[in-house]
């Protein structure tokens, strides 16, 4: 057999592995170790088996994970994410579609802390969709506007997707985190002026609410202080050269510790249940990055990656084109597959494409952090969709699908001004104090 029939039948095993529900990471981990043994020797294959795992865990880039991990986790038990709403909706609750627009706001604040989208979404959703349901809001801009919220999760840094890339490409997750920092907010308007869209053509969709006083504005908005603090401290902490990453993360989970504390929030339950969720988040992400680092020996192997890369600049098309294609290829993945699988699948086969025709890969991760956003509310998989389904039972799928198309639509001019104007991205990163 060939290596690039071997590379073939690996890629096609590994996707009916996932088909058939197998775990991403193990599932890599078994196609590559095969693939090593046919493609080189058994004794190369379990030598790898018996290394990599170890070697790729111990690597002390990865230790922000669980930080950031747990720093999310203390934040939601000492209520920042509830203050985040308050503080977002005394503003502008009063106004059509004004909470919706404030759960926009939250989702971006709780995603700051938290690196998930489906811990923004459960978090946000528990929280917010109560109150929309109160004020009389239409189920599908409600549900719709926390679905597409969550996505935010994994933009705005501290971000789970953009370290996973940042290890699998070899980029520093510091100008990965400043990088998405620009295009999260982007997003974030970009979502808004969608509330307000879709609210001005039916009005009846999001109902104002009560106009809060301009003193209770001001105290709620002092209530969710901390957030700020803790922001201030970790990105622009990072963006100064005060902190490295791995520093900024244990800062931030320090600084949510003890506000969970000072808020008297934090009993030994809830102490154990944040570990235990971290320890279960950490283990997840591990164990897709060991997979992909077994299986991506085999994939180099097969020679896929640099056939492909030289097929097609040897085709002469237009680098645009090309992104074009990636786009669509992005977006017809997200309707099947889950993010991180996307990733950890595509990364090693496409990046090489994206150096030879010149894309800056910081700038290339957030984009394709974006397209995975829009994968995450895509039918039929859209894992968000499924998350806001556990908190909003008695509304059927139909309506959040129904609901989530505008922000989806909304995701897509955000890429056209992200390849428009790649500077959103790479401004930042690329003004870092070294």
């Amino acid at each position: 057999m060939t290596p690039t029939a071997a590379g073939i039948a690996g890629m096609a095993a590994l996707l009916a592995l996932l088909f058939l529900r197998m775990p991403i990471g193990i599932a890599m981990a078994l196609v590559g170790a095969v693939g090593i043994a046919v493609l080189n020797t058994p004794d190369a294959a379990l030598h790898v088996l018996g290394s990599y795992p170890f070697s790729y865990a111990a690597v002390q880039a990865l230790s922000v994970i669980p930080l950031f991990v747990l720093m999310g986790n203390f934040a939601a038990v000492s209520g920042m994410s509830a203050d985040l709403f308050a503080a977002a909706y005394a503003w502008l609750g009063h106004r059509r579609g004004g909470l919706a627009s404030a759960t926009v706001l939250a989702c971006a604040g709780f995603a700051a802390l938290s690196g998930s989208s489906v811990a923004s979404a459960i978090t946000m959703g528990r929280v917010t969709l109560p109150e929309m349901r109160r004020y009389g809001y239409d189920p599908r801009l409600a549900t719709g506007v926390v679905a597409a919220g969550g996505t935010l999760g994994i933009l705005i840094p501290p971000s789970t997707v953009l370290v996973i890339y940042g290890i699998l490409t070899e980029q520093s997750i510091g100008k990965l985190f400043l990088a998405g920092f620009l295009p999260g907010l982007l997003l974030t308007a970009l979502f808004i002026v969608t509330v307000v869209i879709v609210c001005r053509v039916r009005p009846d969709f999001g109902p104002p609410g009560p106009r809060t006083a301009m003193p209770e504005r001001w105290a709620a908005l002092g209530r969710s202080a901390a957030f700020f603090v803790v922001l201030v401290m970790t990105i622009g902490g990072m963006y100064a050269g005060v902190f490295t990453v791995t520093e900024a993360s244990a800062v931030g989970a320090g600084l949510t510790l003890a506000h969970a504390l000072w808020r008297r929030k934090l009993t030994w339950s809830l102490l154990a249940d944040a570990l235990l969720q971290t320890v279960r988040t950490t283990a997840m992400v591990f164990l897709i990055l060991i997979g992909a680092h077994i299986f991506s020996p085999f994939l180099a192997m097969s020679r896929i990656p640099v056939d492909l890369a030289s097929a097609l600049t040897g085709m002469a098309l237009p680098p645009l084109v090309v992104l074009g294609v990636i786009l669509v290829a992005y977006i017809l993945l997200g309707m099947f597959l889950e993010g991180f699988a996307i990733l950890v699948l595509t990364v090693p086969i496409v990046f090489p494409i994206m150096l030879a025709l010149g894309y800056d890969p910081i700038w290339f991760g957030i984009f394709m952090v974006i397209v995975l956003e829009m994968g995450l509310i895509s039918p039929p998989v859209g894992i968000n969709v499924f998350v806001v389904k556990g908190v909003a039972e008695d509304v059927p799928m139909g309506q959040i699908f129904a609901g989530i198309m505008p922000f989806w639509v909304a995701m897509i001019v955000c890429v056209v001004l992200i390849i428009a104007f790649p500077q959103i991205a790479l401004v930042l990163p690329n003004t870092m104090i070294r």
